[in-house]
């Protein structure tokens, strides 16, 4: 399957060593970040992501880890694919 590019851009802000996680309630994605990140990856968001349409940048938002997630990936990958 191929990946979207919304996916793309989150997993590529992870391997840049991002740390901001989404909370999701009511079907309204909120980022937290409770971990400084590498220079990297926040330069990379603040060019990459946060420049996008607010739809847009939702669903790369939705891409990113959890704070809802009980620590179950399983379940996590398959709701995000």
């Amino acid at each position: 399957m191929e990946k979207t590019k919304t996916r793309k851009l989150a997993e590529d802000y992870l391997r840049l060593g991002g740390t901001r996680q989404v909370m999701i309630d009511d079907n309204k994605t909120f980022i937290r970040q409770y971990e400084e990140e590498p220079q990297e990856a926040a330069t990379f968001w603040q060019t990459n992501i946060e420049t996008l349409d607010q739809a847009t940048r939702e669903d790369v938002e939705f891409f990113l880890p959890s704070i809802n997630t009980d620590g179950n990936s399983e379940e996590t990958e398959r709701t995000k694919t």
